[in-house]
């Protein structure tokens, strides 16, 4: 999980810094409601990007001599 932030350069000092003004800002009761919505949000974009992949190699399989045509 960490590799995909590699690009930012954060440590674990970082991260749990991080983590404090979040836990400061939105308070103790509010951060599992958040966290919740934050994955769910995830979740439907993951769906969202492999429904489109997906529909387009279906498209492919069904009309072959279509999707080699230049566009």
């Amino acid at each position: 999980m960490l590799q995909n932030f590699a690009f930012l350069d954060l440590g674990a000092p970082e991260l749990i810094i991080i983590l404090a003004i979040i836990l400061l800002l939105f308070g103790g009761k509010k951060l599992p409601q958040l966290s919740k919505s934050l994955g769910e949000s995830m979740r439907e974009l993951r769906k969202g990007i492999n429904g489109d992949v997906n529909e387009n190699k279906d498209a492919a399989k069904n009309n072959p001599q279509e999707s080699d045509k230049p566009q």
